[in-house]
C-alpha cells in the first residue's frame, strides 16, 4: 500500500506558543490518509513531524522559533547524575513507598509553565482550508485499497474541521510541555552557569573506571563479562547487576529487582494504537480520562477542548500502516501507546512511533498527582532503553527521536540534556552533533549546521516529472498529469511539495490532486 497524501501548502502568520508572537509562525503541511513507516522515517529525516494525521514542516528561515529535529544516540547514551536520581527516586518509591521531598539543585526541575497553546484555536479563524475528502474517498473506493474504505467516511465538514484542528494541535504536541515532559530542565547550581555546548563533566574516578572497563573488554572480546550484554542476545528484563568497579548501565538502574515486600506494583505495557487491539480497546476509557486530567491541570485546557474526539484525533489516529516484517522488531512497526501502570491503574502514557531506524516520541501525558516522580524524564529514559532493546533484534533501529529542539525557547532546551545527540541541518539534511551546533545557535536563531559550503541536499527534487500523482481514480507521473492542467498555481504547489519531501518520497508517495 502506497502512502497517500494531500498537500495543503504554506501557512504563514499564525500564533506561536513558544514566543507568544501573534503571527510569527510559518509551516507547510499535508494531510496523510495513509503512510508507510519508511516514508515517514524519510520525512522526519527531512524535518517533518506528525500531529495525528496532519504532517507538517516548519519553514525554518521564516518561522519565529526555528524547530530543529533532534535525535539521541541510545547506544552511546550514558545517564547523567540527574537522570540517575530520577531512576533511583522511582525505585525507592516502588520499593518503600518513599516520596522525595523537594528537588535537589542538580536534579531536573519542574517549573510552573505558562500554557504555550492557549490561543491555538484562533488558527481556525485565520486558516481557510477546504479539504475535498469526500471526492477522494469515492475515488479511493474504486482504485486504492485503503483504511478509509473499511472505516467509512465522515462528512466533508467533519474532515475539514479535523484538518484545521490538527494544525492547532501540532503545537500542543511540541509545546512547552513537549513530547517528553517538559517542564524539565537540569538546573545549574547557583553561581555555576551550565554550558550546554560542552560535554558533561566527568570525574577522574569515572574516567579511570571507563579505561578499566575498556581494557577488560579488549581482554575479553566475546563479551561474556558479567554485566555486559552479548550483542546477539536480547537484553533480559533484569540484567545481571554491574560489578562495583564499573558504572551501572541504564538497564541496571531501570530494571533493578524489587523486594517481594515492595510497596507498589509497576509495569510498562506496549499497546498498538488500534481499536481492533483488545488491550487498546479495554484501556481506552482510563487512558482518555488521564489525558483530560493532564490537559486541564498542566495546560489549563477547558473541558470542551480535550474531549474524546480531540483525544482520538490527535493521539489515537495515526496515518502509519502497521507492518510486521520478519526482520523487524517483535512488536512490529507503527504507532503505539506505552502505558505505565501503577497498582493496576495507568499513571502515564507515552505516545510513540516505531520506525525502521528509530523510536520517535510523539507526546506524553501523565497523572499530575505523580509529578513528584518526574515522569517526563523517567519515560524518556525508558524509551531510550526500549530503543536499545529493539536494536538487539533489528540493528538498523538505533536512534531515539525527541521531536523538535528549539534553542530560542528556554522551555524546550531540556532536550539537549540527553547526550550524545544530533540536530538536523535544515538545508542539507545531515545530522550534526549538538555540541557543534550550539555556538552557532547562540548567535542566530536560524542556522545551517553543515559546515561544508559546497554540500547540498542529496535527495533534492531533481526530476519532478517522476513524482507520483493520484488524479481521477488513476495513478500517473506528474509529467503526464501536468499536460492536463492549465492553472499556473497548480505547478507551483506541486513543485513546492516535491522540494519539501525530496525525490525519493515524491516517487513513492501518491499526491492526491483534485
Amino acid at each position: 500500500m502506497a502512502s497517500l497524501v494531500e498537500y495543503k501548502g504554506l501557512k504563514v502568520g499564525y500564533y506561536c506558543g513558544y514566543c507568544d508572537s501573534e503571527e510569527g509562525k510559518a509551516s507547510c503541511g499535508m494531510w496523510a490518509h495513509s503512510m508507510t513507516v519508511q516514508d515517514y522515517q524519510d520525512l522526519i529525516d527531512r524535518g517533518w513531524r506528525r500531529s495525528g494525521k496532519y504532517v507538517y514542516k516548519p519553514v525554518m528561515n521564516q518561522t519565529c522559533c526555528p524547530q530543529y529535529t533532534i535525535r539521541c544516540r541510545p547506544l552511546q547514551f550514558q545517564p547523567s547524575k540527574s537522570h540517575k536520581k530520577v531512576l533511583k527516586k522511582m525505585l525507592k518509591f516502588l520499593a518503600k513507598g518513599e516520596i522525595s521531598k523537594g528537588n535537589c539543585e542538580d536534579e531536573p526541575m519542574e517549573p510552573t509553565m505558562e500554557d504555550a497553546v492557549a490561543s491555538d484555536f484562533a488558527l481556525i479563524n485565520k486558516l481557510d482550508i477546504q479539504c475535498d475528502l469526500k471526492t477522494l474517498g469515492d475515488d479511493l473506493k474504486e482504485s486504492v485499497k485503503s483504511e478509509e474504505k473499511k472505516k467509512g467516511k465522515s462528512s466533508e465538514r467533519e474532515e475539514s474541521n479535523e484538518l484545521i484542528q490538527s494544525q492547532d494541535m501540532e503545537e500542543k504536541l511540541d509545546s512547552g510541555e513537549p513530547s517528553h515532559s517538559v517542564k524539565v530542565h537540569t538546573a545549574p547550581q547557583p553561581g555555576k552557569g551550565a554550558d550546554l555546548s560542552k560535554p558533561p563533566c566527568r570525574k577522574a574516578k569515572e574516567i579511570r573506571k571507563e579505561r578499566k572497563r575498556l581494557k577488560l573488554m579488549q581482554q575479553n572480546p566475546g563479551g561474556e563479562l558479567e554485566g555486559f550484554q552479548v550483542r546477539c542476545q536480547p537484553p533480559s528484563l533484569f540484567p545481571p547487576k554491574a560489578k562495583s568497579n564499573q558504572p551501572k548501565s541504564l538497564e541496571d538502574l531501570i530494571f533493578e529487582s524489587l523486594p517481594e515486600s515492595a510497596s507498589h506494583k509497576f509495569e510498562v505495557r506496549l499497546v498498538p494504537v488500534s481499536f481492533e487491539d483488545p488491550e487498546f480497546k479495554s484501556s481506552f476509557s482510563q487512558s482518555f480520562s488521564l489525558y483530560v486530567k493532564y490537559q486541564m491541570a498542566i495546560h489549563q485546557d477547558p473541558p470542551d477542548e480535550c474531549g474524546k474526539t480531540e483525544f482520538t484525533r490527535f493521539l489515537c489516529s495515526s496515518p502509519l500502516e502497521a507492518e510486521n516484517p520478519p526482520y523487524g522488531p517483535d512488536c512490529g512497526y507503527g504507532s503505539f501507546h506505552q502505558q505505565y501502570w501503577l497498582d493496576g491503574k495507568i499513571i502515564a502514557v507515552g505516545v510513540i512511533d516505531v520506525l525502521p531506524y528509530c523510536v520517535s516520541s510523539v507526546y506524553l501525558y501523565y497523572d499530575p498527582d505523580y509529578s513528584f516522580l518526574s515522569l517526563g524524564v523517567y519515560s524518556a529514559l525508558r524509551e531510550i532503553a526500549f530503543t536499545r532493546q529493539l536494536h538487539e533484534k533489528t540493528p538498523q533501529l538505533s536512534y531515539y527521536y525527541m521531536g523538535f529542539y528549539i534553542h530560542s525557547c528556554p522551555k524546550m532546551k531540556y532536550k539537549g540534556q540527553y547526550r550524545p545527540s544530533d540536530l538536523l541541518c535544515p538545508e542539507t539534511y545531515v545530522w550534526v552533533p549538538i555540541e557543534q551546533c550550539l555556538p552557532s545557535l547562540e548567535n542566530s536563531k536560524y542556522c545551517r549546521f553543515n559546515q561544508d559550503p559546497e554540500a547540498v541536499d542529496e535527495d533534492r527534487s531533481k526530476e519532478p516529472d517522476r513524482l507520483q500523482v493520484f488524479y481521477k481514480k488513476a495513478i500517473m507521473p506528474y509529467g503526464v498529469y501536468k499536460k492536463q492542467q492549465r492553472d499556473p498555481s497548480e505547478e507551483a504547489a506541486v513543485l513546492q511539495y516535491a522540494s519539501l519531501v525530496g525525490q525519493t518520497c515524491s516517487e513513492r508517495m501518491l499526491l492526491f490532486r483534485n
